[in-house]
């Protein structure tokens, strides 16, 4: 029942208000909670950190167990963190972290008890709560952000538990700047999940969603092009799909081949949007345009981010 969402735009702007419109015309395909896989500039140095802690009351606790991870690793903050203020027990935490390699650095943090990493990255955060679009964008600002394309998800839990870090979009640990959303279900979990895991990678949860996502960065990794990947999980993936993935270049789509799950989307080659629903896609297009429905069988592909003018 989740209402997905990706939107490219053609210059920086504001992508956070979008993708916040896509996902209130969405609300009531899940209301358990909303999520955003964000890009804004990348940076030349250091990496974008979110993260979530379970219980507020330790949160300087837990910053001073990162920063000596970080330490550790020869990194440490380059800003000041920042996090929300509400009376919710946990808190979401913004980082700006010194480079270094990503993966120890990782099954390190993953050990402190309370502070989950829910996203690396160059350009990509993600911010991700319980609730509905309104209230999360409301409590992270997220309508103030710049950047130039995201994808989103409003989320109705039918396997996994519901919290913060059980919601969408699914940050591809440890790949950098690489998010998904998904519809559906996979029946190949446990198996691919095993296989995943003898390679070395590390999941934080038993959402389908996050194996997706670690699945075709590994793809990635092989050497696999966005488009070859995406055609490849139409034959290993089984199940019944819809998810979108989003990096600093591109936007890509992938169904089964029974192709349940609907898209939608919107494109004239500079600008792109695409929703679980049509008429999401008319909030943001009120003039009459001609919006597809994405619905053939094991149907994949994929739209380029256009560089910023004088980029």
């Amino acid at each position: 029942m989740c209402g997905l969402a990706g939107r490219i735009i053609k210059q920086p702007g504001l992508i956070g208000a979008d993708l916040v419109t896509l996902m209130q015309a969405q609300a009531h395909r899940g209301s358990d909670s909303t999520g955003f896989a964000l890009y804004g500039e990348s940076r030349q140095n250091g990496y974008v950190v979110r993260a979530v802690s379970s219980d507020r009351s330790l949160l300087d606790h837990d910053l001073d167990a990162l920063r000596q991870t970080l330490q550790a690793h020869d990194s440490d903050f380059i800003e000041d963190p920042t996090w929300d203020h509400t009376a919710q027990p946990h808190v979401s935490v913004r980082l700006v972290i010194s480079d270094l390699e990503i993966q120890p650095w990782l099954a390190a943090a993953d050990a402190l008890a309370r502070m989950e990493i829910q996203s690396v990255g160059r350009s990509l955060e993600i911010v991700k709560d319980l609730g509905i679009s309104e209230e999360v964008a409301a409590k992270h600002n997220i309508v103030k952000f710049v950047g130039t394309h995201g994808i989103a998800n409003a989320r109705m839990a039918t396997e996994s538990r519901v919290s913060p870090t059980a919601s969408h979009p699914f940050w591809a640990r440890p790949f950098p700047d690489i998010a998904i959303v998904h519809n559906g279900q996979l029946t190949n979990y446990f198996g691919l999940k095993a296989r995943l895991q003898r390679q070395g990678y590390t999941f934080l949860t038993e959402n389908d969603s996050e194996l997706i996502a670690v699945w075709l960065s590994d793809q990635l990794f092989r050497g696999l092009t966005l488009e070859e990947a995406l055609e490849s999980s139409v034959r290993e993936l089984d199940g019944v799909f819809t998810y979108i993935i989003s990096t600093p270049a591109q936007i890509g789509m992938a169904k089964d081949r029974w192709a349940i799950k609907p898209l939608t989307v919107f494109s004239n080659g500079r600008e792109m949007v695409t929703a679980t629903e049509e008429q999401a896609v008319r909030k943001l297009y009120t003039d009459e345009v001609r919006i597809t429905n994405l619905d053939g069988p094991g149907y994949s592909t994929t739209w380029d981010v256009l560089p910023a003018a004088g980029g």
